[in-house]
């Protein structure tokens, strides 16, 4: 058997004041990082050896990853870095309040916004402040490779091409990825063969580890490791 483990980010401070975070390099809240040291206990409590570990170039990401790895005593572990497992770029909603949104585009225009799996929003205007071509950490990232806005499906194309070449040939081993909740949940899609319609309603817990077992390089079982933060996973 091997190991697939998948974290969401611990809460960031942009999750904290509901704003759409995207690319944006935000820092985990005090919550966060409360969240990310839990996750790195379950995960201690399973014992496992990791091969290979990635995360995005998102400090939220590498934070919570970190502190995983202190927890588990895994500092000295070698961690790949790949800007295809960033966050969903969300566009012209970059930094914007979700609830004042709600308001001014209406309830169901913010959930196709952030749920549908093809409708991007608005492209952000690469002037803003927050766009990533104005970020030094996309530096090496070639700027025909940055986007100004992103749907699920948008994600899935950058996500899913860069599992198969660098990851999904090592599922023989125990592999760790900490990510976001749509870069996740575009591996999900992927990897349980789920539908445009089904995706949607997959919610990812921020901090709360998903194990996914293989046997053979099929999916035996998945399970988020603390129970009483667990979503739904319409899978199994």
């Amino acid at each position: 058997m091997s190991h697939l483990i998948l974290v969401r980010h611990g809460q960031s401070i942009w999750n904290l004041q509901n704003r759409f975070t995207g690319w944006v390099d935000v820092e985990l809240s005090e919550q966060g990082r409360k969240e990310a040291t839990k996750a790195g206990e379950l995960i201690r409590d399973l014992n496992l050896d990791f091969k290979s570990i990635y995360t995005s170039y998102l400090k939220r990401a590498k934070e919570t990853l970190d502190i995983i790895l202190d927890v588990n005593n895994l500092k000295n572990k070698e961690i790949i870095k790949a800007w295809e497992l960033n966050e969903r770029h969300y566009g012209n909603l970059t930094g914007l309040n979700k609830d004042e949104m709600r308001k001014k585009l209406s309830e169901e225009k913010v959930h196709e916004l952030r749920r549908s799996w093809d409708t991007p929003p608005d492209k952000l205007d690469r002037g803003s402040p927050y766009h990533p071509i104005n970020n030094q950490i996309y530096k090496d990232i070639p700027l025909d490779h940055i986007p100004d806005t992103e749907s699920l499906k948008d994600t899935y194309e950058r996500v899913i091409p860069y599992y198969k070449k660098n990851i999904m040939n090592k599922i023989r081993d125990n592999i760790l990825i900490s990510a976001h909740g749509n870069s996740i949940r575009a591996l999900c899609k992927y990897l349980f063969k789920l539908d445009n319609n089904i995706i949607s309603k997959l919610e990812i817990p921020t901090g709360n580890p998903l194990i996914l077992i293989f046997e053979d390089n099929v999916i035996k079982s998945a399970k988020y490791l603390d129970q009483s933060r667990s979503k739904d996973l319409i899978i199994f």
